[in-house]
């Protein structure tokens, strides 16, 4: 259960560095995928900047956290993160994005983080 623990945290923390990469260099491409596309040449250039670098410092923050302060120090920042692919969600339907997105994507995230959680705090 420890390989498993640490693999999907790592995993995740990297997905979020990953994340925060494209909505900061192909920010069309990655709010299109959001859910919520926005013209980055128009207002929503700003937005689309401080969601990469959110998830960019969740993933970085994450990873520092496993290698410098252990699994219960993590697990405590998976549970509060679960909360934003909620929150994710929420901004998608309220948006009118695809519920298939809402739920397939942002949902689906917050349940892996979650379960991410719980394994932590079993290690």
């Amino acid at each position: 259960m420890t390989v498993t623990a640490y693999t999907l945290a790592v995993v995740l923390d990297l997905f979020c560095v990953f994340l925060g990469y494209r909505f900061l260099f192909q920010p069309a491409s990655a709010a299109a995928a959001y859910g919520a596309p926005a013209d980055p040449a128009g207002d929503a250039g700003a937005y689309l900047t401080v969601k990469g670098l959110r998830d960019g410092t969740f993933g970085l923050v994450g990873l520092a956290l496993l290698a410098f302060a252990g699994t219960r120090a993590e697990a405590w920042f998976m549970l509060c993160v679960a909360l934003v692919p909620l929150g994710d969600t929420l901004i998608v339907l309220r948006h009118g994005g695809p519920k298939a997105v809402a739920f397939g994507i942002h949902c689906a995230t917050a349940v892996v983080v979650l379960i991410s959680a719980g394994l932590l705090f079993a290690v």
